[in-house]
């Protein structure tokens, strides 16, 4: 009998885990980053932002991109990803393309994905997917689960969603999608506080007479930004700002300007270009959280919106390099 010289993996199908820790002084590393099939995990370089002579905490950004196999998920796969950030680390996720949901034989056979992030104190999180591509008669279930510890944690994530395959007529047809996201203040390691959750369902069989291609007039595309943090909080301030000097529904301005400042402009020109796509968007200030809604009639249009809106405010690219907005491309 052949006995193996390598310990066993403990590892299980779909699992990952990513952990970024501190060497001494003040060197952030990629400690772990360990997948199972159907899960695949890639880190390219470490990315130095501009400005600064040498890696540390204030300057060295890990980015990991998350993939699968086949390039999506068929029925009854099942995702559970674990992150850690130490305290003042910072972390980039993307994907290298919209995460296809393959069809289910039923409704029953769910395709799930769970993911929890430990963020410490001071360290920071951009997660910007491309946008999750359910097809049709797909059902999909997923949970995102942010635990922050202390009050200089910094979140900037983002959870959309597309109508399908529009190329084989596909609008909104899978069984069911169920996204949640979940954002707990951890001050011990028994006692958590819910800070924001913010959960989507929608379903096709939940007793609704109207379908939801029906309730979502018209929008190709809808999704989420969640905003918190320090390092994000002028760009919330700017999302709440420009939400607030939208036009409103039966106003009239009086008191046109002859001549539009820059910033006017910019804006009058955004504004045409959502009517054009079909964009709506609502922001909301929550709990010291930001949160934006949006939907646009194509993916393409939200992400034109997205990233103007990141690239006019500055911080993501400022905080994270060029490298974090690579899903709006």
């Amino acid at each position: 009998m052949n006995i193996s010289p390598f310990a066993s993996s403990s590892s299980l199908p779909g699992h990952g885990s990513i952990i970024l820790s501190v060497l001494p002084p003040s060197k952030p590393v990629l400690e772990t980053l360990s997948f199972q099939y159907p899960l695949k995990l890639i880190a390219p370089q470490a990315i130095t932002l501009p400005g600064y002579e040498e890696a540390n905490l204030s300057s060295l950004i890990h980015t990991v991109y998350l993939l699968t196999y086949g390039g999506g998920l068929v029925a009854g796969d099942s995702i559970n990803l674990r992150v850690v950030l130490a305290s003042a680390c910072r972390l980039i996720l993307l994907t290298q393309g919209s995460t296809k949901i393959f069809k289910s034989p039923s409704r029953n056979v769910l395709t799930t994905q769970l993911s929890s992030f430990d963020i410490g104190n001071g360290a920071a999180l951009c997660y910007l997917p491309d946008p999750v591509q359910p097809f049709g008669d797909s059902a999909f279930e997923q949970k995102q689960m942010y635990n922050i510890t202390g009050a200089k944690a910094n979140l900037c994530v983002c959870d959309w969603v597309s109508e399908g395959r529009t190329a084989r007529g596909e609008k909104w047809s899978f069984h069911t999608y169920t996204s949640r996201n979940e954002i707990f203040l951890v001050s011990s390691e028994e006692k958590r506080k819910l800070m924001l959750r913010d959960n989507m369902i929608l379903d096709n069989h939940d007793g609704i007479n109207e379908s939801v291609v029906g309730r979502m007039k018209d929008m190709g595309v809808f999704g989420t930004l969640i905003l918190c943090g320090n390092m994000f909080r002028k760009l919330g301030q700017y999302f709440m700002a420009e939400f607030k000097a939208l036009p409103q529904i039966g106003s009239r301005q009086w008191d046109v300007p002859e001549a539009l400042t820059a910033q006017q402009a910019e804006r009058a020109e955004r504004v045409e270009q959502e009517k054009k796509d079909g964009l709506l968007w609502t922001a909301a200030s929550l709990r010291g959280f930001v949160v934006v809604k949006f939907g646009a009639k194509e993916v393409e249009g939200a992400k034109r919106w997205l990233k103007h809106m990141l690239k006019i405010e500055g911080t993501v690219e400022q905080e994270f390099g060029e490298r974090a907005l690579l899903c709006l491309r």
